[in-house]
């Protein structure tokens, strides 16, 4: 399979510059949660992992690498949906989801392009749920691929925060059929 030109190029790169290119965020010291409420567009991301109580793991352990769905992501699913995980007495669905867009250590823009570029062009990441994600790039996209040939768009990369990465996608990835 050929490399294409713009992943030769971005693995050049990477191999002649230090992998500190991260864009800096003034929320760097503040969990998941602050930065979704203070990003404004991570509400329903928020009240899913507060209903989940996953911030005080997060918040306990890592570093972590978080693929955050904006909320125009989750709205891609109905409002009865929404409600019905935020509400359910069972968190488990809701666990499931969440911890299917977390990877353990700090997976920065620049450390997925490298695995991309010692995988001929992709890369594969475990998440703390057990399944995988995969990784490639579209133009200049990194898109991530889940089991069920679902995809999400990087569309805002590296925003540090206390407990790893996060970086911002434009759907939610699923570990199963939902």
């Amino acid at each position: 399979m050929k490399t294409p030109i713009i992943l030769t190029l971005l693995c050049a790169f990477l191999a002649f510059n230090s992998l500190t290119a991260q864009i800096s965020n003034q929320e760097s010291h503040k969990d998941l949660v602050q930065n979704g409420t203070n990003l404004d567009n991570h509400k329903i991301l928020n009240a899913a992992v507060k209903a989940t109580e996953l911030d005080a793991l997060l918040d306990n352990a890592g570093p972590f690498t978080i693929f955050a769905p904006s909320d125009a992501a989750f709205e891609r699913f109905s409002s009865e949906k929404i409600s019905e995980l935020l509400n359910s007495k069972d968190k488990s669905a809701l666990k499931s989801l969440l911890t299917y867009h977390i990877v353990a250590g700090q997976l920065t823009a620049s450390r997925i392009l490298s695995a991309m570029c010692r995988g001929n062009g992709k890369a594969s990441f475990t998440t703390v749920q057990g399944k995988k994600l995969s990784a490639h790039l579209d133009g200049y996209d990194i898109v991530l691929t889940d089991p069920m040939g679902n995809t999400a768009r990087i569309t805002t990369a590296d925003l540090n925060s206390k407990i790893g990465v996060v970086h911002e996608i434009d759907s939610v990835i699923l570990p199963t059929q939902m």
